[in-house]
């Protein structure tokens, strides 16, 4: 839903703790989403063939066709009819600024999904907010398996406490947050960015407008700028397509460097279309809006 206003603007600092607001709308638009799938159409669309792993209700099987014919494998994904699935109800105002709620629905199923059963099919795990026990397991019996692991907290930062977030990110080959998570999981682990560092191989932050920030044992500091929006249409999905983006790129054994611009492209796309999954392009239009900002992308699909 779009608020018509500014959210800065209806906050009263010194009544915080007795908050009860109602925004009128202007726009409500139902669009396919969650994080997961969000990330796996971006790889999808991408050219790459990603297994979407997950627990679904019945309400699913429109959305299944449709990830499928955008290059997504749903073999995984397990179906619990009698209940729906998971969604995210979110606002957004004239500043790009959220307000949102989330219903876990099938998601808490979650926990009765093995990766054991799916080890031959993979080659690195990408962790993504999820229920918070079964992302906790998953990353444990990863680890058990031999298969790296992206650890992406994302959203669940502010539900999981400090010892579940240090399980999630200790040993990842890859930790992604925002800055605002980043923040968030320092202040609830306790840990230092020096002591992140030693946990796990490389840190990817994405900073919004400021673009996107690596830092790994090996690769040093890189710094990747946004690449110039036509224009903002709505923020939901930006960070998964960067995601998306991103992995293609490690996927292939690029340099980090250029895995975070096509995961800026990515996210560009995005941001220029309402939702998630609402952006489409072939893969020679993606590298000639990479070669306008960066230079040449000389890979294969």
């Amino acid at each position: 839903m779009h608020f018509p206003g500014k959210f800065a603007d209806q906050l009263v600092v010194e009544q915080l703790d007795r908050i009860s607001l109602s925004f009128l709308v202007d726009d409500l638009a139902i669009r396919r989403g969650g994080s997961g799938a969000n990330i796996a159409f971006g790889l999808g669309v991408l050219g790459r063939a990603p297994l979407l792993v997950g627990a679904v209700g019945g309400d699913f099987a429109e959305y299944r066709a449709w990830l499928v014919a955008h290059g997504v494998d749903c073999s995984a994904v397990r179906v619990f009819a009698d209940v729906h699935t998971a969604r995210f109800v979110c606002t957004t105002d004239d500043d790009m600024r959220q307000i949102g709620s989330f219903y876990t629905g099938a998601m808490a199923h979650s926990r009765e999904i093995a990766m054991a059963p799916l080890r031959d099919r993979v080659d690195m795990v990408l962790v993504g907010a999820s229920d918070p026990a079964w992302m906790v397991a998953v990353t444990q019996e990863c680890r058990e398996l031999g298969l790296p692991v992206v650890a992406d907290v994302s959203q669940q930062v502010t539900r999981m406490e400090g010892p579940e977030i240090r399980q999630l990110v200790e040993g990842a080959r890859f930790l992604m947050t925002n800055d605002y998570e980043f923040d968030l999981l320092l202040r609830k682990t306790g840990w230092t960015e020096a002591e992140v560092g030693e946990q796990v191989d490389v840190r990817v932050t994405t900073l919004g407008e400021h673009g996107v920030q690596i830092v790994g044992r090996d690769c040093g500091l890189i710094k990747v700028d946004v690449v110039p929006e036509t224009g903002k249409v709505d923020p939901t999905g930006v960070g998964d397509a960067f995601r998306g983006g991103l992995m293609k790129g490690i996927a292939l054994g690029l340099p980090y460097d250029v895995c975070a611009k096509i995961g800026s492209v990515a996210a560009t796309y995005a941001l220029e279309h309402l939702g998630g999954m609402s952006h489409s392009y072939t893969w020679e239009e993606f590298k000639l809006r990479y070669q306008e900002h960066f230079g040449l992308l000389a890979i294969p699909a």
